[in-house]
């Protein structure tokens, strides 16, 4: 993993030299100067790409403007020096985005009926000559080969969304098409090395259980109708990926890490909503539903809603609370032992969002709690502390 260090103050202890350090630095600085550069760049493709296409609102006029410019692009990349590969690697991406994306929303648009059909395999197809070029090389450069790779799965899927949406699929269907869903983008991100893409993997993952967020005006919102299946869902995924970052080399794991900490990250979110409403366990699943079709008077589905949570597992606000302060007291002291920064920040985090949404919630005006609270955290910083000396002495 990576480490943070005051190269500074490494270089005042002698530890390394200051040509060493300032080498550091430098390298430092180039990487977030790059990552800021492509940032704006990949913004800027994306912009003129979706505004080319519907300022032309022309199937002809797009594919026309469109193959010219990734000829261009092309052209630029395999002709010009590298101080004009920028623009070729721009050029290329809007003219290949412009036939992917124009096709896409002329066959939503005007092919509704036939548009899976060819959009899924037409994406996979894209997809697959991208990857092969981007793994095996050829063609062109590693950066237009990764993003047309994700523009073929970006068609695909998008297949897959209508197709779902043409068959009014519901229940283990949409689970299965949202679990597919994740494995494409993990996979995805995988074959370009990009994070960013296998981190996006977590948002279809969960909502495999109906996990995820929704926007009304002035605020976003984030919902999870069975936080406790959820948080099982996430766990599982977090240690399967802890399991695996530790038996693969560095660039699988830099993806398996980033999986974990996105799972870690959903499975908190699910339990801020358990520690403040509350779970009826499966409720949502396995209980009675109100069906708005149907006769059923609102007492009668009360009643068998009652039914069902007096057969349940059904877990308290409160007991919540209690269950994650302690997980999170366990995690972050794991994850500060085991160097794993992401875990222990996310952690961390969700430890002050806990603290500050109690603090409100349930012990506004209960002082004793803070007293309790208070002083049973100085051994638990004793206790850690001595675990900590403990271990390293162990490990010495």
């Amino acid at each position: 993993m990576h480490t943070l260090a005051d190269t500074r103050q490494l270089a005042l202890d002698g530890i390394i030299t200051a040509e060493q350090a300032r080498i550091i630095d430098s390298r430092a600085r180039e990487a977030m100067v790059a990552m800021g550069i492509n940032t704006l760049l990949c913004a800027g493709i994306i912009a003129a790409t979706l505004g080319t296409i519907f300022w032309l609102s022309s199937a002809p006029a797009v594919a026309i403007f469109g193959s010219v410019l990734l000829t261009a692009g092309l052209l630029i990349l395999a002709r010009a020096g590298a101080l004009y590969r920028m623009f070729g690697n721009a050029a290329a991406l809007i003219g290949a985005g412009m036939l992917i994306g124009g096709a896409g929303i002329e066959l939503v648009d005007k092919y509704y009926d036939t548009a899976p059909w060819i959009m899924l395999p037409g994406g996979a197809v894209v997809a697959l000559i991208a990857a092969r070029a981007l793994l095996m090389g050829g063609l062109t450069t590693r950066f237009v080969q990764g993003a047309i790779l994700l523009m073929g799965i970006a068609l695909h899927l998008a297949g897959l969304g209508v197709l779902m949406e043409q068959s009014q699929a519901n229940g283990s269907m949409v689970a299965v098409a949202y679990g597919y869903t994740a494995g494409v983008l993990a996979l995805a991100g995988w074959t370009t090395d990009v994070r960013l893409v296998t981190a996006l993997g977590i948002v279809p993952f969960a909502q495999m259980l109906s996990t995820g967020t929704s926007y009304f005006h002035a605020a976003y919102v984030f919902m999870s109708p069975e936080p406790t299946l959820s948080i099982l869902q996430m766990a599982v995924l977090m240690v399967a990926m802890i399991w695996l970052g530790s038996r693969v080399e560095e660039r699988t794991g830099r993806h398996t890490r980033i999986l974990a900490t996105m799972g870690f990250i959903v499975a908190n979110l699910c339990a801020l909503v358990g520690s403040l409403w509350g779970d009826v366990v499966g409720e949502t699943f396995w209980g009675p539903g109100y069906d708005w079709t149907s006769d059923m008077t609102y007492e009668q589905y009360d009643a068998a809603r009652q039914a069902y949570e007096a057969s349940a597992l059904v877990i308290s606000a409160n007991a919540y609370s209690v269950l994650w302060a302690i997980a999170l007291v366990a995690i972050i002291g794991w994850a500060a032992q085991t160097h794993r920064r992401a875990l222990f920040n996310a952690g961390v985090t969700f430890a002050a969002i806990h603290a500050y949404t109690q603090m409100f919630e349930s012990f506004a005006d209960e002082p004793l709690a803070y007293v309790i609270g208070g002083f049973a955290a100085i051994p638990l910083a004793w206790g850690m502390w001595r675990l900590n000396h403990w271990l390293g002495t162990r490990s010495a």
